[in-house]
């Protein structure tokens, strides 16, 4: 059975994280076909919305130490460049919104590449940690800069020194994650949102995205000439020409991506 299942329904590419008997740890190939679905996900111009969940209990445990442990493995190196780095690259320049859906603990890599994700939404059974320091190693794919942004320096330098599990309604209470949804409603109202998102103007969405991506390093002056020209490149879609009609007419728009 494949390590990942991509889906494509109503414009929406659902990838799943299938390896539930390793609570959805990343082995080498799994890593690989993450980054090709991705890269595919993003070439179909039928797919406006991506949404990444986990097989049974949970989201992902990170990286499958059995494969580090081997001594004819990849080895940690590879590990970084040549499997998460690429993965939380493509993650945040998909020119497409990317719901990440977390069903159940995400630890270590799983939890950043969570992180990463445009919107983090949650099961209240769910939990994110930090896991990396339990082992001696330093979080990586991404969480020493995803995560002080998220809840700030002193949160951010404590959870990741002591590892500890954060439950869902914590992780939303810190500004962590935006929702967070019962066991029972969890699919429905996490495929609301996706659902959402995929009827949007899509162009614009990806401006919103590379914007944010970029604001964490530029000054204020740089930021605005930002704006400017992606504001520019939105307004000469079909999607915001469509806004503006639907608007003056007072009815519902009907944006195509385009």
């Amino acid at each position: 059975m494949s390590s990942i299942l991509l889906s494509v329904e109503d414009s929406i590419a659902t990838i799943t994280l299938n390896r539930p008997g390793k609570l959805n740890s990343f082995n080498r190939e799994m890593a690989l076909r993450l980054q090709s679905i991705l890269d595919e996900c993003a070439a179909l111009d039928e797919v406006r919305c991506i949404y990444i969940t986990g097989a049974g209990k949970g989201f992902s445990a990170g990286q499958d130490l059995a494969e580090v442990a081997d001594p004819n493995g990849p080895g940690m190196q590879k590990i970084l460049s040549e499997h998460y780095n690429p993965i939380i690259t493509r993650l945040r320049n998909v020119p497409k919104p990317i719901v990440a859906a977390v069903n159940g603990v995400a630890a270590g890599a799983g939890a950043n590449i969570a992180l990463a994700c445009d919107i983090v939404l949650a099961t209240e059974s769910a939990s994110f940690i930090q896991a990396f320091s339990k082992i001696g190693l330093i979080p990586d794919s991404g969480g020493t800069f995803q995560l002080p942004r998220l809840v700030g320096f002193q949160r951010a330098g404590a959870l990741m020194m002591l590892g500890d599990k954060v439950a869902a309604n914590d992780a939303l209470a810190m500004g962590m994650i935006y929702k967070v949804f019962s066991d029972e409603t969890f699919t429905v109202e996490t495929k609301k949102i996706a659902a959402t998102l995929s009827q949007m103007p899509t162009r614009a969405l990806a401006y919103i995205k590379h914007a944010l991506n970029n604001s964490t390093g530029n000054t204020l002056e740089e930021q605005l000439l930002l704006e400017d020209t992606y504001q520019q490149k939105a307004a000469d879609t079909n999607d915001f020409k469509e806004g503006v009609q639907a608007f003056l007419e007072k009815r519902l728009p009907k944006f195509k991506g385009d």
